[in-house]
């Protein structure tokens, strides 16, 4: 069961690198035949995926009496939600249903491990049971492992990777779930900030399968009564793997996902990570490059860019993650934009092109960022790629932005050295007037 959980019961650090988890969500309005939930989550890959409450049921999995093979996770609860009944908010629904789910489990019995995984966008009632104007959406995973002996455990999966240092070992010694995007009641953009996303999907999918109660044809990303491999992973890690003491490894590669593919039609998501322009003097010449990175769905997908003098660059996509990369050797004439535009449409034909207008600006690199305990001085060296007209450079405190002041220096590379007391920022940012800024913690020094 997809319960929400009172406490989190053993300390644990989650390790991996940025990205964009879900896309866009219903914005509504939230009607009573979903419960008064969103209709639908998109991820960054370009699916969109319905509220899953379709009785529709599996044609490679017969059900037993009682127990249909339901497509979507429908979980039957008495006095509360029927499932040979037809639905009725709030007399006849789920208090839990979901977007998305895809879990997963690995024992060795030899070894002393059973884990179970859940990773899940879903909807729930903040008293418990289905009420009007207590609708709450998040996205969650859940870790839960027997282990052995204490010790510190890795435990990568799709969305990342949990160390946990566990004191003794015993059932549920690891006993992790965590919730992002639980708020107000009937808002649901929460989940958006969550871990999950892109959704995973079964590789041998999709799957379509008749709604025995309108009739009509429903596509599903996986099949939830079959164990398969996956792929859709942001880190490309379609898997869950549990390393530990004395030499512990062990790993699965196979889920049961669900989640039904909406007949929403949204364009193509993209979100611009970075657009820089770098130049130099190379043997008198000018040397110059516009360098461009966005998030959005993976090949068959395609991305490209109009560069600042409109010239089009093809981009590349090395592992199915969505991650796009694309460069120009144009100098540009400042200030610039380019233009990217992704497009999805051979993967969702009804899937419209999405073009971002993103200005060109600069690269600015800190090199430095100290605070003398013992002068109070805070000392700042930055650089900015423009090496062949300089823009100037100004600091500024992290948090609050409040002016610290400019950096000096004739070229590129410039620095600043300024009184600060009693107490430092914790940040600084350094900004260019062609646009570009960085960002650093400040190192405390003797």
């Amino acid at each position: 069961m997809h319960r929400i959980p009172s406490a989190l019961l053993l300390f644990a650090m989650t390790t991996g690198g940025t990205q964009a988890a879900l896309f866009d969500v219903d914005p509504g309005p939230y009607l009573a035949p979903n419960g008064k939930f969103a209709a639908w989550y998109q991820d960054t890959h370009g699916r969109t995926l319905d509220l899953c409450l379709s009785r529709a049921v599996s044609s490679r999995v017969p059900g037993a009496p009682g127990t249909p093979s339901y497509m979507c996770v429908l979980l039957p609860n008495p006095g509360v939600y029927d499932d040979t009944q037809p639905l009725n908010f709030p007399t006849n629904f789920p208090d839990e249903a979901f977007w998305f789910s895809a879990d997963a489990t690995l024992v060795d019995a030899t070894r002393g491990i059973d884990l179970t995984y859940v990773s899940a966008v879903e909807a729930a009632f903040g008293s418990g049971l289905p009420a009007e104007g207590d609708q709450l959406s998040f996205a969650r995973i859940r870790i839960r492992v027997d282990v052995p002996t204490a010790g510190i455990y890795t435990i990568t999966h799709p969305y990342g990777v949990d160390v946990f240092n566990v004191p003794a070992g015993g059932r549920r010694a690891i006993n992790m779930t965590r919730d992002i995007g639980i708020g107000a009641p009937m808002t649901y953009t929460g989940a958006l900030k969550g871990d999950i996303g892109p959704f995973l999907r079964s590789r041998n999918g999709p799957y379509v399968e008749t709604n025995p109660d309108t009739g009509a044809q429903e596509t599903f990303i996986g099949d939830p009564n079959l164990t398969e491999a996956v792929t859709g992973s942001p880190f490309n890690t379609n898997y869950i793997r549990i390393e530990g003491p004395n030499g512990l490894d062990l790993r699965t590669d196979v889920f049961a996902v669900s989640g039904k593919l909406s007949a929403t039609v949204r364009p193509a998501p993209q979100i611009v990570q970075r657009a820089t322009y770098s130049r130099e003097n190379v043997n008198g010449l000018p040397k110059a490059q516009q360098d461009v990175f966005t998030l959005a769905p993976p090949p068959p997908g395609t991305a490209s860019f109009l560069d600042s003098a409109g010239a089009s660059v093809a981009m590349t996509e090395a592992n199915g993650t969505g991650n796009w990369y694309g460069q120009s050797g144009g100098n540009p004439i400042l200030p610039a934009q380019v233009q990217i535009t992704a497009n999805n449409s051979v993967a969702i034909p009804a899937s419209t092109p999405t073009t971002h207008a993103q200005p060109l600006v600069d690269l600015v690199s800190i090199q430095r960022a100290t605070y003398s305990i013992a002068s109070g001085q805070l000392t700042i060296e930055a650089s900015t790629s423009d090496k062949i007209s300089p823009p100037a450079l100004t600091a500024v405190a992290g948090e609050s932005g409040a002016s610290i002041g400019s950096l000096t220096g004739d070229g590129p590379a410039k620095s600043l050295s300024t009184g600060i007391s009693p107490i430092p920022p914790a940040t600084v940012r350094v900004i260019s007037a062609n646009g570009g800024s960085d960002s650093e913690e400040v190192e405390l020094v003797p």
